[in-house]
Formats: structure tokens, C-alpha cells, sequence
């Protein structure tokens, strides 16, 4: 179970939510480890070097200003400053941030503002800036704003909780007029999920793909029986319940959620309405893999891995039908299977409330990676034509950019890290702050690899990071790549280019280690294959740079 120490600062009591948290976090698969401040604390321990909070070492800090300290703050102002108090209360945040990364590598998780209404205008609140609703909702805008040119500074949203389960689930006066304590005993394990969410895509812990049945999930009806024209999808009815259900799985393909078919169906019938009904809002386009067929989905769905080649744990499976989702999760640790509700007017409401897809990046690559895995099927269908491999991989013209991190690439290097966890030596998770940290460091030599054939392009698919561990020995601190582009010889080609920079640069040796987790036991022998040397214990190796002769690979540089 992977430690990760969290501090918690907070104006208001917090020692039920450090249980909460905890006990979440031991349900997400990580140790957390909790610092909590003193109450009332938090500028204190930010903006004093010598505070037990950097004592801590955290790898993740908690902000919890709370709303009600925020408007006892407003209540005491002159009134000339009611307009611009978003704006000082932004300051700061920005001073609590700053301070942060000057004295810790921290990653910074701050919760925004659940709404009150003072009522002191009535509605007018939403007309003069004057008014504490229109600073508040002002101030939780400028914090996304805020967050969305941060690398290391992420929103939990508290409001959109409160807003779901309603203020009195959330806020109960006797409590807080007794204890301090802002939010119930009821909504905490609410909070402490929405946390480790975030906490949890921070490590790697992402759903990647989205596998969807079609009958009375995808449409209502059954396509064999009801035929193209009478399945219901569209603006009337519960055809509508199905027509934003798609519009759902078409913003998820846009975000880079792959999107898969697992259907009990003839092919070419389950594959009629994403080609001729004019309601359909997903095109076959839209889908990454397409099974159909009359097979059990549990060995279908096993297909589907091994097309992607992601873990179970990356996937969810949508089903209308108790017997299939029960099947499902009998046969396939690991998968999200969710207990969707008998009416599919519900189904989306439903799905909002699992927040199954957090994420704590987004690259421009990510809209292209159902095409990237479309494509992966063609490489893989040609292939299969080829009686020799090398035949094969010299028929791809492969061609790969090799550059080091910069503003444009750094979005997909810290992506990239959060997502890969099979093709992983070591298993480093990094922000795009990080990144931009190592990219500057004189003591680390940063590389991005791309690669593109003449099906098309794969985008960033590795990352190696150098670091100088002295004269002679460049250490491999960080190398993972996406495992679309196994067996296409990357690696071959990344060793050659590492060994490359080493004797360019008077390196005599390559160090390289592997740390082993749960997922990531495909590259064990690794460093043993590429012809390292044992290092003096089993998950250091060593690779001497003068004598070492270039493996054949079939990649050229860009």
C-alpha cells in the first residue's frame, strides 16, 4: 500500500475529516499519512519557513477555508471594500501557493466555497458587486481560473457537493455552533472521496476506457428485434434519456476516454444505427474498439484489454442487465462495473455522482486517442499479413522526434507519467511544475520521444529523465512509456540514443533501477534484457557506454 503523506490546514475543525480521509484512502489503496495544524492555522504554518508543516514534508497539502470564516471576514469589512473582496482574497491564495512552492514540492489540493446566501439583497445580490453572493461566486470563478494556469494547485469542489446533496446534508448549524465543524458527519465520506479522486489521478489511479453495452443502454429497444426505426433515441420520450447519454460519451471521447462496444448482437446489425440512424449522436468514428458477437462479454471484454493493453483497473463496463454486470465482475477483478439504476431516465444523473473519469491533467493529444487506438487496430490487422517481424517493422517507416521537455510537451510528459504504470521502471508520478523544474535543473537531462508511422501518428509515447550521479554515471531516475508501441523496438531505439548522449557528454556508464509494484512486472527484466549488469543488488543495473554495440531497431530520427 503506497505511503503518501497528506497536511491538512484548516480555519475551522477538521479532526473527523483526517478519519475520513484515512479511511477512504485505505479503501483507494494508499497509506495517508496526516499532518493536521493547529485550528485556525493555516497562514501561520504556510508562511513560516520553520513550521512543523515543512517539518512534515508533505507530498500533498489540504486548504479548507471555509465559507463561514470567509463571510465573518467580509461581514467586518467597511463597506467601500465589499467590491474588491474576491480580488484581496485571491492575493492570498496566490501569497499561500507562492510560499508553498518556494519551500516544498507539495502538491496543493484547495477546497472552494460552498455557497451562502446573507440574504442582505435578496435577489439583487446577483446585480451589485457589493453583495457577499456576487464576491463569492466571484472568488470561486477567478479560483478556477487560477487553478487552470497552476500545474500544482487543484479545486475540490465542495460546492458542486453541496449543490447535489443540499445545504442542510451538508451544513448542520448545532454542529457548528458546538464544535466548529463546518461540514456534517454525514457529508464527510462525500469529501473524503471527492479528495482522494484527486489524489488518487495525481498517483495513477485513472479509468482510461469506457466499454458500453448498446441494447437499452446505448438506445432503447433491441436493434435484432425492433429494427433501425424503432429503437428509441431522439428529442421525444425516453429516447432523450438515451440522446444525452451520448452526448456524455462523446465529451468523455473528446476529454481522451476511450470508447469501446461490448454487445451480444450480430455485427453488422449492432453496427446500423451508428452508420444510418440520423438520432445517433455517436458514429462508429466515435469507438476505439467495436466487439459484437454473441460470445459470453467477460472473454470479450478480455479481448478489448488486449487490443488496448490497459489494465482492467483503467476500464468501466455499462450494462442495463443485472446477469451481465454480476458476470462481469465474477470474472474480471478489478473492472468498474456500476449498478445502473432500472430507469434510464436515471442513468446519467447516476453515473454524474460516481465522477468515475477525475483527472489532474489535459492535453491536446488526448482528443486524438480514439483515432491513435483506431489506428493500433490497422497496425495490428496488417501485421498479421507478415511472416517475418522485421519485414513487418520496416514496412511501418517509423520515425520518432527526440527532444527535451519544453512548454509545449511538458502538458503530456506529466500526463504520460500519471497514466503509465506497466512500461514504468520506477513508477514516479509528475506534475507539469515538476517538469518544468527538471527541465531547468542542470543536473538532469530531460528526453521526449514521439513516435509516427505511415498509419499515422502515436504522439508522445516516452519519457526518459537523466540525472549526473557523478562523473562517470548517468542515472535512468525516470523511463516509462505508453505501452500502444510495445513490440515496435522503442526501446532499442531509446537505449540507443541514451547511450549516444552519455559518450557525447564523457559518461562512461548507464545506471539503471527498477522498483516493482503491482502493475509494472512486464518490465522486471527489463534492464537485464537490454544487456545491463547486475549492480551489486537485484534492482540496480549497470551498462557500460564504451563497449556497448547499437541494437538493431527499424526507427529513424525525425
Amino acid at each position: 500500500m503506497k505511503l503518501i503523506k497528506v497536511a491538512l490546514l484548516g480555519d475551522t475543525a477538521t479532526q473527523l475529516l483526517i478519519h475520513a480521509l484515512r479511511g477512504t484512502g485505505f479503501d483507494y489503496g494508499f497509506n495517508l499519512e496526516i499532518f493536521e495544524a493547529d485550528f485556525n492555522q493555516i497562514e501561520r504554518q504556510v508562511f513560516d519557513p520553520g513550521s512543523e508543516l515543512y517539518e512534515f514534508a508533505p507530498d500533498v497539502i489540504i486548504i479548507f477555508q471555509s465559507t463561514h470564516k470567509l463571510v465573518g471576514k467580509y461581514s467586518k469589512l467597511k463597506p467601500e471594500q465589499f467590491s474588491s473582496f474576491a480580488d484581496a482574497q485571491m492575493v492570498l491564495v496566490s501569497n499561500l501557493r507562492s510560499t508553498i512552492a518556494a519551500n516544498s514540492n507539495a502538491k496543493i489540493i484547495f477546497y472552494n466555497y460552498p455557497e451562502i446566501n446573507d440574504s442582505a439583497f435578496g435577489s439583487f445580490a446577483n446585480k451589485t458587486e457589493v453583495s457577499f453572493l456576487f464576491q463569492l461566486r466571484k472568488l470561486n470563478y477567478l479560483l478556477m481560473v487560477y487553478a487552470s494556469q497552476n500545474a500544482n494547485f487543484y479545486l475540490c469542489d465542495l460546492s458542486a457537493i453541496q449543490n447535489h446533496y443540499g445545504k442542510p446534508f451538508v451544513f448542520q448549524t448545532s454542529v457548528y455552533i458546538n464544535t466548529e465543524m463546518v461540514l456534517s458527519i454525514d457529508i464527510l465520506p462525500e469529501v473524503a472521496a471527492k479528495t482522494l479522486d484527486i489524489i488518487g489521478a495525481m498517483y495513477g489511479k485513472l479509468k482510461k476506457c469506457l466499454i458500453i453495452d448498446l441494447d437499452n443502454t446505448m438506445w432503447g429497444g433491441i436493434i435484432g428485434d425492433d429494427g433501425l426505426e424503432n429503437i428509441q433515441i431522439g428529442s421525444l420520450g425516453i429516447g432523450k434519456a438515451f440522446t444525452e447519454l451520448q452526448y456524455w460519451f462523446k465529451k468523455l471521447k473528446h476529454r481522451g476516454i476511450i470508447l469501446a462496444i461490448c454487445s451480444k448482437n450480430t455485427e453488422s446489425v449492432a453496427k446500423e444505427p451508428f452508420e444510418k440512424h440520423p438520432d445517433m449522436v455517436l458514429h462508429l468514428d466515435d469507438i476505439a474498439v467495436f466487439v459484437a458477437n454473441w460470445e459470453n462479454k467477460a472473454d470479450n471484454i478480455r479481448q478489448i484489454q488486449q487490443t488496448l493493453n490497459i489494465g482492467f483497473d483503467s476500464m468501466v463496463f455499462l450494462d442495463d442487465n443485472p446477469f451481465e454486470r454480476n458476470m462481469v465482475r465474477e470474472n474480471i477483478p478489478g473492472i468498474t462495473v456500476p449498478e445502473l439504476p432500472e430507469d434510464p431516465a436515471d442513468y446519467l444523473e447516476y453515473l454524474y455522482t460516481l465522477n468515475l473519469f477525475e483527472t489532474v491533467s489535459y492535453s491536446s493529444e488526448d482528443m486524438e486517442r480514439t483515432k491513435q487506438y483506431q489506428t493500433e487496430v490497422k497496425r495490428v490487422t496488417e501485421q498479421a499479413s507478415f511472416a517475418n517481424e522485421d519485414d513487418f517493422l520496416k514496412s511501418l517507416n517509423m520515425l520518432s522526434l527526440v527532444e527535451p521537455f519544453n512548454k509545449f510537451n511538458s502538458p503530456r510528459v506529466a500526463q504520460l507519467s500519471q497514466r503509465s504504470n506497466q512500461f514504468n521502471l520506477r513508477t514516479v508520478r509528475y506534475t507539469e511544475a515538476d517538469i518544468e523544474q527538471l527541465a531547468s535543473d542542470d543536473n538532469h537531462i530531460t528526453f521526449s520521444y514521439t513516435l509516427e508511422d505511415k498509419f499515422g501518428d502515436n504522439g508522445l509515447i516516452c519519457v526518459v529523465i537523466l540525472k549526473k550521479e557523478d562523473a562517470d554515471t548517468l542515472f535512468i531516475d525516470t523511463w516509462f512509456m505508453s505501452c500502444r508501441v510495445l513490440k515496435r523496438d522503442m526501446e532499442n531505439f531509446v537505449l540507443n540514443s541514451l547511450v549516444e548522449i552519455a559518450a557525447k557528454n564523457g559518461f562512461k556508464k548507464l545506471k539503471g533501477e527498477y522498483i516493482a509494484t503491482p502493475k509494472n512486472d512486464m518490465v522486471k527484466n527489463h534492464y537485464l534484457n537490454l544487456g545491463f549488469s547486475p549492480a551489486g543488488n537485484d534492482d540496480s543495473w549497470l551498462l557500460d557506454v564504451e563497449d556497448y554495440a547499437t541494437k538493431k531497431c527499424f526507427i529513424d530520427y525525425k
